[in-house]
């Protein structure tokens, strides 16, 4: 296995390098979630909280967030942006509830961190959705006008001329700004996550892939050298989780692309990017971004490689193959900063819905295997909130979380291989030529605006071109 580390998962080891046993015999339990990010760690964390005495073990294919975890771009946002989707999949009344859920998200990151001593850079400083060409003015104007009919609207208009001053680009002409969201070193996070599980007594076994899930009254899982057997299985994956056939048109996998400068706070705090806001565009292949307290910046686009049948491997462990784009986009928004250097890239994979909503229920039918998968790029927030869906799934509570309108829903489903691989590059090839030209303030060709509406669901519905 590579052991290529982003910039992000590099950092974290620098600070902690502990590494748990790899699974060598075969052990029982009384859970094994699959999978040891976000997803997995909050979960065996929840059901260790309620129940001490459950014997909770995570199998990890490498290092605990050293998946999506940990090569994210650290910003955890909430799901008002996405209430259009997800009032379209659960009616009106079950949207608010979820998305108040994820609100609380937010400060619950802030306050595991604090008190458990997590030195994860947790800045709660908002978030700030801008439009960076004329074509993306008013990109938000449908959401709030439906937010606003349930009298819910957190977003706040930025005055003329604010949102280049908060973001320190020429190129952001308005925003709205979100002030319940959160930047995090997304890998320091994930490493703090996992030394409190271990803390509260969940046995960890890392670099132990699973071989293969044995869908039995008693399921197993099997790795290399060793197996478990668990009265419930969670299978939190991620992109991974596309190796089961009834997950695997559920998502398309594609990569989150990004880079990093060197240190440059004076230069950051010359035009102004000195706050801890996450930052993006209005576009579908979005720019995302936002400063570290040392004086980075971290700069992302979803621009890379695509997984082929559910396949992941060691596609992902590399730096990204899209850094000239990806430095490219840095520099379309930051001319300013376009002699800072670069110093890392990484790329991940991200488990794309066609809704951008995660999806939860059990794997065939089999009451005693759980699954989540579909996170879309957001999980740093929706996962802690995800986990307690997880949690009364595993153990077969009739609650509010059980019955979320996120658990067993049909969705909308991607096509079989080789459609989907070929699809999806049309489909993002269209969308980087689209948004190119509106950024010149051009209307692309109508062949490429039907095959950019065949992209995945964004914060809001796409404007009729």
């Amino acid at each position: 296995m590579s052991t290529y580390r982003g910039f992000w998962y590099a950092e974290a080891l620098d600070h902690d390098h502990h590494v748990a046993p790899m699974l060598e015999n075969d052990i029982d339990a009384d859970v094994c979630i699959i999978g040891g990010g976000y997803l997995g760690l909050w979960t065996a964390i929840r059901l260790k909280r309620e129940n001490a005495e459950l014997k909770v073990v995570i199998v990890e294919r490498d290092l605990c967030g050293a998946g999506a975890s940990g090569r994210n771009g650290g910003v955890a946002t909430n799901w008002w942006g996405k209430f259009l989707s997800v009032r379209k999949l659960c009616g009106h009344e079950e949207a608010l509830r979820i998305c108040k859920a994820a609100e609380s998200a937010i400060d619950e990151i802030g306050e595991f961190c604090r008190e458990y001593g997590v030195d994860a850079q947790y800045r709660k400083e908002g978030w700030i959705w801008s439009a960076s060409s004329e074509m993306q003015k008013g990109s938000w104007n449908t959401l709030i006008e439906s937010l606003e009919e349930y009298g819910v609207n957190p977003f706040v208009p930025l005055a003329p001329g604010e949102a280049q001053a908060r973001t320190g680009s020429p190129r952001n002409l308005e925003a709205i700004f979100d002030p319940n969201a959160a930047t995090v070193q997304p890998a320091m996070y994930a490493r703090g996550l996992r030394r409190h599980a271990l803390d509260i007594g969940v046995e960890i076994y890392e670099q132990s892939p699973m071989q293969r899930l044995d869908r039995a009254r008693t399921p197993t899982v099997h790795t290399e050298k060793g197996s478990v057997k668990a009265k419930k299985v969670v299978i939190a994956m991620n992109a991974w989780g596309a190796i089961f056939p009834e997950l695997r048109r559920n998502i398309a996998i594609v990569s989150s692309d990004m880079v990093a400068t060197a240190k440059a706070p004076e230069r950051l705090k010359e035009i102004g990017f000195t706050g801890g806001e996450g930052m993006t565009d209005s576009r579908i292949v979005l720019n995302y971004y936002r400063n570290t307290p040392e004086g980075r910046v971290i700069f992302g686009k979803p621009l890379g490689k695509f997984g082929f049948a559910g396949r992941v491997g060691d596609l992902y462990e590399c730096p990204t193959p899209a850094v000239k784009e990806v430095t490219d986009a840095f520099h379309e928004i930051y001319p300013n900063l376009s002699d800072v250097p670069i110093v890392s890239s990484w790329t991940g994979p991200i488990d794309r819905a066609m809704n951008g909503l995660p999806t939860f229920g059990h794997l065939g039918g089999h009451d005693n295997i759980v699954y989540a998968i579909g996170f879309s790029g957001n999980g740093v927030g929706t996962t802690v909130f995800a986990s307690r869906i997880v949690s009364s799934l595993v153990q077969d509570k009739d609650d509010e979380w059980s019955r979320c309108g996120l658990v067993e829903t049909k969705i909308k489903r991607f096509p079989t291989e080789p459609f989907r691989y070929i699809g999806g590059l049309a489909v993002r090839d269209a969308l980087v030529r689209k948004e190119a030209l509106e950024d010149r303030n051009k209307k692309a060709g109508w062949l490429t605006r039907q095959l950019a509406a065949l992209a995945p669901a964004g914060y809001v519905p796409t404007k009729k071109s």
